[in-house]
């Protein structure tokens, strides 16, 4: 059964969604692929959850800086070349960025790097499955579905001398 709940984040409310005991999303407000509310299932609290607990809790240890990977399960909904990225970039490390054609030529093709560079842009599961961290080859903050200051915010969270972005959520 699919379900979501709202939780409280720097970045404003974030929606979690999850089917059958595993999340398939994590959206932020104004996300450009939010699901409409027919997709969502029904909303609960979650803190009388298990599994929006857990991702609540992981989440404010993240922002806080005391967690650098999550434990969750995750059932993201994508194609095979998109789970092959999703993967990816769950190996990019804290702090640590990588381009679409890094992405590209680990999965065997450079040639792939605006493909990789549109299976990012779909993940569902922004934070968790760290999409913040790829960029441009130039090393540019290009393309995020929350937005890029959110973007920005993201990436000074895990490497504060990156740089320093004014607070904006």
């Amino acid at each position: 059964m699919r379900t979501h709940a709202l939780i409280d984040s720097p970045l404003g409310v974030l929606t979690a969604v999850a089917d059958d005991g595993a999340l398939c999303g994590v959206y932020m407000e104004s996300h450009k692929r939010l699901p409409g509310p027919e997709t969502m299932g029904a909303l609960v609290q979650a803190a009388t959850d298990p599994l929006f607990a857990a991702t609540a809790q992981q989440l404010g240890e993240y922002f806080a800086h005391d967690r650098r990977a999550f434990d969750l399960p995750l059932a993201p909904v994508g194609n095979a070349f998109q789970h092959k990225v999703w993967e990816q970039l769950r190996l990019i490390p804290y702090g640590e960025l990588r381009s679409y054609g890094d992405i590209a030529r680990i999965l065997g093709d450079r040639s792939l790097a605006q493909a990789v560079g549109s299976a990012n842009g779909r993940n569902p599961i922004s934070i968790i499955v760290p999409c913040h961290r790829v960029v441009g080859a130039d090393g540019s903050l290009v393309g995020y579905a929350g937005g890029l200051a959110r973007k920005e915010f993201l990436l000074e969270l895990e490497n504060p001398a990156r740089g320093h972005a004014e607070a904006l959520f």
